[in-house]
């Protein structure tokens, strides 16, 4: 089984049509910066929402 994975050629220095290697680094980067912000926002609202459910409102 190890030397069937020997025998597959990777080709390294592939590119996607149209586009050059270095603008499609910053695309990805972006889009883990946006995932990122998404998931921050989420926690801290969850993390609000807690914090108002223990409130002790006083009417």
């Amino acid at each position: 089984m190890a030397e069937d994975k020997s025998d597959i050629d990777v080709d390294e220095d592939f590119e996607i049509e149209g586009e050059a290697p270095e603008a499609v680094e910053p695309v990805v980067s972006k889009t883990n910066l946006t995932k990122r912000r998404l998931i921050d926002n989420m926690l801290e609202e969850r993390r609000l929402k807690k914090q108002i459910s223990e409130y002790d409102f006083d009417f």
